[in-house]
This record gives structure tokens, sequence and C-alpha cells, in this order.
């Protein structure tokens, strides 16, 4: 076996392993980085990338369908899956070319192999030992299925993405970001969808609110939602696939089961109990607020922890950690406070700090909500009885914005700008002092 000796390896080429790669190389540390399989992780090959890509084409089409309501002498067409797959296979291997670019320009080395720990400064990959100062366990997380008789049939999300045409009726069991993501793009390509939620909310970690409108719109467009259905097994017959629930009731015929509960993080092949890594009972690497766990040389981000799973989130952690080992700033940390994130629902949505229930239980009487609902105007035109919602949530005598949820169109690319005047901490005085965009759905929110 050959010895190397490195200032950082990476455990993990996700976002977060990357990022950290790529910043500590820029500041003079020699990296490595330990990967199996393609660069990018989850993000980039089975998340945000084709997601998004497939949220695009879901637009598209129902785009097609608005144009024709409001006057367009249009034929609304089928998607040619395939080919959309080239373009997006396409787009993703221009971001795997670009990652190696940077890691050629920057000296980082790619091993191209599962990592174990050895001991805290010390991995086995392959036929290497590799030594450095520090580690970094950026492994993700992947999703996960009922432990129920036929659990194993059916695809999770990354089955999704593997798909080369729109089923005709679809099962997504989950209530969470990925459920209501696959349903709405699948029903706006065509699918008949019904979404079996176990609990009585979508959404459920997001303002209530935005559950309920989003259920609400997502019933409009024709997607069956029942909530309150437990899944206690799943069968396969010629007429496709079926769901028995603990309420006694059966769901079947269809053509695709897509499983959408949740995910757990790849923490199991690390050797982490030969090191005594600590992780806790779900088996996320137990992190401090500095990235850092319970071994002096060993730090963890993104997905594989219980921080926020979100790739913007595992990025800057990374940055942060880099500057402060590397870069000469000892301070330098993320502050997970306040992190807006998006769901490409159908409508999207788009949400900043705290919940409605969430400020009540921290300020209680000094919370003060201002909520405004309205029509948006190409669904007006189109003479569709589509809604959004916008919510202020705000806290004392000076009313200091500490939540903002969206969902209509455009939420997701609305937010950016606002989560940043709520991060500097705005005040619902500032909005109202601020001149409107007029006509756009935002001027609704220096509007209330």
């Amino acid at each position: 076996m050959t010895d190397d000796r490195y200032d950082l390896a990476v455990i993990g080429a996700g976002s977060g392993g990357i990022a950290m790669a790529i910043r500590a190389a820029r500041h003079g540390a020699r990296v490595a980085v330990c990967e199996p399989g393609l660069l990018g992780g989850t993000c980039v090959n089975l998340g945000c990338v084709p997601k998004k890509a497939m949220w695009l084409a879901a637009e598209l089409a129902e785009a097609q369908r608005l144009a024709r309501e409001v006057g367009f002498d249009v034929a609304p067409g089928a998607l040619d899956w395939p080919a959309f797959i080239e373009h997006r296979s396409r787009y993703i291997a221009n971001i795997h070319a670009s990652y190696r670019r940077r890691f050629d320009e920057l000296g980082i080395v790619l091993i191209v192999e599962h990592a174990r720990f050895l001991a805290p400064d010390c991995l086995a990959a392959g036929e290497r030992t590799v030594q450095a100062a520090h580690v970094l366990v950026a492994t993700g997380a992947r999703p996960q299925r009922l432990a129920i008789p036929g659990g194993e049939l059916g695809i999770d999300s990354d089955g999704f993405f593997a798909l080369r045409a729109c089923p005709k009726r679809v099962a997504v069991v989950g209530s969470g970001y990925i459920a209501v993501e696959l349903a709405g793009v699948l029903r706006a390509l065509g699918a008949d969808v019904t979404l079996f939620a176990r609990k009585e909310r979508l959404l459920r970690s997001f303002d209530a609110d935005l559950g309920t409108a989003l259920a609400q719109a997502m019933r409009a467009q024709g997607i069956g939602i029942a909530l309150g259905h437990v899944p206690v097994a799943a069968t396969r017959a010629a007429d496709g696939y079926a769901l028995e629930f603990d309420n006694g009731l059966r769901a079947s015929g269809f053509d695709e089961l897509i499983w959408a509960i949740g995910r757990e993080p790849n923490s199991g092949r690390l050797g982490a109990d030969t090191i005594g890594l600590m992780r806790d009972a779900r088996g996320y690497i137990a992190i401090d607020e500095w990235q850092n766990t319970n071994l002096p040389t060993v730090y963890a981000v993104g997905d594989v922890t219980a921080r926020p799973a979100l790739t913007p989130v595992a990025i800057a952690a990374s940055r942060r950690l880099a500057d402060r080992l590397f870069g000469g700033q000892p301070e330098s940390r993320l502050d997970y406070a306040n992190i807006p994130t998006v769901v490409f629902s159908h409508p999207p949505i788009g949400t900043v700090g705290l919940s409605e229930e969430e400020a009540r239980s921290q300020y209680g009487d000094a919370v003060k909500v201002y909520r405004t609902g309205f029509r948006p105007m190409l669904a007006a035109l189109a003479q569709r009885d589509e809604q959004t919602l916008m919510k202020l949530v705000c806290v004392g005598r000076d009313e200091r914005l500490v939540g903002i949820h969206l969902l209509g169109p455009a939420a997701d690319e609305i937010l950016q700008g606002f989560a940043v005047a709520l991060k500097m901490g705005a005040r619902k005085a500032d909005l109202d002092a601020t001149v409107a965009i007029h006509p756009t759905s935002a001027e609704e929110l220096v509007l209330m």
C-alpha cells in the first residue's frame, strides 16, 4: 500500500466535500478527496440539479396549457422524455468536467475509492493509506424505505431519475419536500398521481399555512392527497402496485410506486466505531456549531450530520471551516439561524425564519402575523382559481421580521432578497417604507 500525507483528506465529493477541498486548496493546503462515485454527490447527480431540470420541464408543460387558455393557438404536447434526459445529462456532465478542471488547477488529488478510518488521522482508501492532519466527513445521505412487507418494491427518489418515460398512474408515499416535488412534476407531465401521507399535514416542518395551502393547490391540479395513511404492506400484481394501510384501506392499480419518506446518513461504512467517532441514534455524526466532532482532527458537514439537509448549507459550512483551519480566520463558522429554503412544488414555496407556531412558542403574545392571499395575474387572465399566499411573522413593538413564508409562482426567486432583509434585522416598517414594484406578486410583501 502507498502511504500519502496531506493537510486535509475529504471523504465524499458532494457539494460540501468539494467546497471544502477547493477552499482549503486555495488557502495553500495539500488536499485529497476520496470518492468512489460521481463528483457532485446527491445534489448534482440525484438531487437538486436533475430535480430542478424536471421541475422546469413540468413548468413548460403547464405553460403550454396556460398559453392555450389565454388565447395562443397551440396544442400542448407530451415531453419527449429520453430527449430531455439527454439535455439533463449533458448539463450534469459539464458540471463534472468543471469540478475536474478545478481539482487539476488546484492540485487536489482525487482518489476514486471508498475510504474508511484506520485512526482519526489515517484512512484506508483502496490500496492507499491516507494520512491527514485534518479529515472532513461529507458522505451525505441516501433515501429511506419503510421496513414493511413489500418495502423493497417500487423506487425511491434515486429511481425517479432513472425513469425514461412518464408512468400513467403513480403512488407517492411521503409528505415532505421530496414527496410533494415529485408528485407535482409527475402530474404536470401527465401522470395520474396520488400522494399518501402518513401524518395529517404536508410539510410538517414548515409553517402550517404553507402545508394547508399547498395541499389545496395540489388537489386543484388533480393530485389525490390521502392524509393519515400509514402503509403496512406493499404488493405487486398483474394490475400494478398496491398499498395496504393501517386504517384497513387499500389502494391498487399503480404503474409506479415511489417512496419519499426521508433520508438516512451514509455513516455506516466509515469505520466510525473503530475510532470512537460519535453518532446519534439515527446514525448522524454528532457535531458542534463549528463542525467539530468529538475527535480533534475529524469534522463533518452536510447531510451526514443532523443539520439542515440543504446544499447551500453544506457549501457554506465547508467554506467557513476551511477558512478557520487553513485561512487564518479562527472565528469563521456558519450561522445556522434564518436559513432560507425553497420547495420546488407546484406552486413553489419559499420560506425563511420562524414559522408562526415556532414564533408563538418562543415569543408568546409578542407575535403579530400579516397574511395575504390573492390570485396572481396569469392565473386571473386564464380564469384559474389559483391563489398565492404570503405571510410575515413579526415580533415585538417594532415588529421585527422573524419569518417570511411564500407560496405561489416565483416564490423561489422572490425569497432571496427578502431573506437578506430578515437576516439584517428588518422591521415591518422597513417593508412599508419600500416602494412597490408594480405589477408583480413580490409587491404584496411591501403592501401588507
